[in-house]
C-alpha cells in the first residue's frame, strides 16, 4: 500500500516499492554489465583461471558488508541510506554531520562514475553489432599537478573518446528522461527490465554450460596458487576489486529506505536475497565462460579497449552469430537496467542531505506533480554524462577506491560504535554473528585498497575529494554558525538560505 501526501500539504516521498520490487532493483543494480565487461579484466590481474577466486572471496565480502546495510538500513528506513547511518553513528549534531555531509560530497564524483560504467559497457557491446562504433577519435593522457595537492604527486587523466562514447552518453540521457517520474512508475519498470537482465544471464550460463570443455576452464597455469608469492597477493587484490564493482548494488535499496513498504522487514531481505541470487548466477555464468573461451585469450582480451564483448564471443562460438547479436541486445538490455536502478537510487541521497539541512538547500526539491527529488536526479545525470569520456577501467577503479575510502570504512565502523554507545537503538534486524561479519568486510576493504599494482593513483583521488570536502565544509559550518564553530544543530536552521 502507497502513503501518498495529503491534498495541499507539501510533496513528500510515496512508499511504493515492495519486496520484489526492493529486490528486483537490487539486482538490476548488481548485476548491469559488470559481469559481461570485466571478465577479461579479472582473468588478466591472476593470469589464469585461479582468478575466480577474486570472485568467490568478493562473494562472501558482499555478504559480510551486506550484513552491515541491512542491520542499518532496518533501524534507519530513511531516504539517502549511508547519510542517516553516519549521521547517526557518529553524532547527529557533532562529527556526524561532518561524516555525512563528506559521503553526500564524494557520491557527486563516486555516484556517476559508477552510472557512467554501465553507460561505456552498453557502449562497448554496442560495437559488437556495429563495429563502426569502436573507431577511436581521441586517445590522450594528461599528467597533472594540482596546486595545493603537490605533496601527492602528478594526477593521471585519460580520456578516451570513440564514436561508441556517444552512445554511451546518449543511453545516459535517455535513463534520466526515463527516471523523471512517479515513483510507482519506476517501480514496475524495474520489474520489466530485471526479466532481461535475469534472461541475459541464463542465455550466456547455457551457452557456456552446453559447450562446456574442463581441460579449457580449468587449465591453471604453473605456480598459480603459490599463495605466499607477493605477485599472488597483489594479483588476488585486483580481482578483488574488479569482484566488488560487480557485487556492488546490493544496498541500493537502502538508498530508497523512505519508498519502501514495511522496511524493517524488506530491506534486509532485498539485501540477503539479492546476493544470495547474483552470486550464484555469477560464479556459473564465469565458469561457464572460461570452459568457452581461453583464458590466455580473455588475457589478451582485456589489453584491447573495443573487445570487451566477451559474452557475445561466447554465443556466436556456440550458437551461432544470430543468437549472438539476440544475446547482444539482451546484455545492453541488462547494462541500461543498471544505469536505470543507480541514477534513481543515488539521486535520493542529496535529496535526503539538503532537507536535513546538511547539504545545499537547492537539491531538497521535489518535483511538484510526482514528488522525486529532480534537482539531484538532474545534477548526477549530467555528471556521469561527463565522466562517459573517461575508459572503463580507470572509471571502475577510480569508483571503488573512493567509495571504500569514504563510504564502506567509515560505515562498517559507524555500525561498531552505534552498537556500543547507543545499545537501545531500535534495531529490528540484527547482524548474524555480530561483530565478525563487520570486521571481516573492514579487513577485505582494506586488502582491496593497498593490495593492488600502483595503489596510489586512485588514493591520490580519493584524498583531494575528502580534503577539498572538509574545505567546503567547513568554509561553510564557519559562515552558518554551526558545529565544530557552535552547538547550534543542522535542524535548528534548515531552512537558511544555502549557497
Amino acid at each position: 500500500m502507497s502513503f501518498l501526501s495529503q491534498p495541499g500539504s507539501p510533496p513528500r516521498l510515496v512508499r511504493g516499492i515492495g519486496l520484489r520490487e526492493a529486490t528486483a532493483l537490487n539486482v538490476i543494480d548488481m548485476i548491469g554489465v559488470g559481469p559481461f565487461i570485466t571478465i577479461p579484466l579479472i582473468v588478466q590481474a591472476m593470469h589464469g583461471p585461479q582468478a575466480m577466486l577474486g570472485w568467490i572471496l568478493g562473494a562472501l565480502l558482499a555478504m559480510c558488508d551486506g550484513l552491515v546495510w541491512a542491520e542499518l538500513g532496518a533501524s534507519m528506513p530513511q531516504a539517502g541510506g549511508s547519510y542517516e547511518y553516519l549521521k547517526q553513528s557518529y553524532g547527529a549534531q557533532k562529527l556526524g554531520r561532518l561524516m555525512s555531509f563528506l559521503f553526500v560530497w564524494q557520491l557527486l564524483f563516486s555516484a556517476p562514475l559508477s552510472i557512467a560504467s554501465g553507460c561505456v559497457g552498453l557502449a562497448r557491446y554496442a560495437v559488437y553489432v556495429w563495429p563502426a562504433l569502436g573507431h577511436t577519435l581521441a586517445d590522450k593522457s594528461f599528467l597533472l599537478s594540482l596546486p595545493g595537492f603537490s605533496f601527492l604527486g602528478q594526477f593521471e587523466f585519460r580520456v578516451l573518446i570513440t564514436n561508441a562514447t556517444f552512445v554511451a552518453i546518449a543511453v545516459c540521457l535517455f535513463a534520466l528522461f526515463l527516471l523523471y517520474r512517479r515513483i510507482a512508475v519506476v517501480g514496475q519498470l524495474a520489474r520489466y527490465l530485471s526479466a532481461g537482465v535475469i534472461g541475459a544471464i541464463l542465455l550466456v550460463t547455457i551457452a557456456g554450460l552446453t559447450h562446456f570443455n574442463t581441460h579449457r576452464a580449468f587449465s591453471f597455469p604453473a605456480q598459480a596458487f603459490h599463495g605466499g608469492s607477493m605477485a599472488f597477493l597483489i594479483g588476488l587484490g585486483a580481482a578483488m576489486l574488479i569482484a566488488t564493482y560487480d557485487y556492488w548494488g546490493y544496498y541500493n535499496v537502502c538508498f530508497l529506505g523512505g519508498e519502501v513498504q514495511q522496511p524493517e522487514r524488506n530491506i534486509p531481505r532485498a539485501v540477503i536475497y539479492s546476493i544470495v541470487l547474483v552470486a550464484i548466477l555469477y560464479l556459473v555464468m564465469n565458469i561457464s565462460v572460461l570452459g568457452v573461451v581461453p583464458w590466455q585469450e580473455l588475457d589478451l582480451a582485456a589489453a584491447s579497449e573495443t573487445r570487451f564483448y566477451v559474452a557475445s564471443i561466447v554465443l556466436q562460438r556456440t550458437f551461432g552469430n544470430w543468437v549472438a547479436t539476440f544475446g547482444t541486445f539482451l546484455i545492453m538490455w541488462t547494462a541500461f537496467a543498471s544505469v536505470f536502478s543507480l541514477m534513481l537510487g543515488y539521486s535520493r541521497v542529496p535529496y535526503a542531505a539538503a532537507a536535513d539541512g546538511n547539504y545545499f538547500r537547492k537539491f531538497a526539491s521535489l518535483h511538484r506533480k510526482h514528488s522525486f527529488p529532480h534537482v539531484s536526479l538532474l545534477t548526477l545525470g549530467c555528471v556521469a554524462a561527463v565522466f562517459c569520456l573517461f575508459r572503463l577501467a580507470d572509471l571502475i577503479a577510480a569508483l571503488v577506491v573512493i567509495r571504500i575510502m569514504v563510504q564502506f570504512l567509515l560505515q562498517i565502523l559507524g555500525l561498531l560504535l552505534l552498537r556500543a554507545r547507543r545499545p537501545e537503538f531500535p534495531r529490528p534486524f540484527r547482524m548474524y554473528l555480530y561483530p565478525i561479519p563487520a570486521v571481516l568486510a573492514m579487513a577485505g576493504f582494506l586488502y582491496i585498497l593497498f593490495m593492488r599494482p600502483a595503489f596510489m593513483k586512485e588514493i591520490r583521488y580519493a584524498l583531494v575529494i575528502i580534503i577539498v570536502g572538509l574545505l567546503i565544509y567547513m568554509a561553510r559550518s564557519w559562515r552558518r554558525g554551526e558545529w565544530p564553530f557552535s552547538g547550534r544543530s543542522a535542524h535548528e536552521i534548515a531552512g537558511a538560505e544555502v549557497q
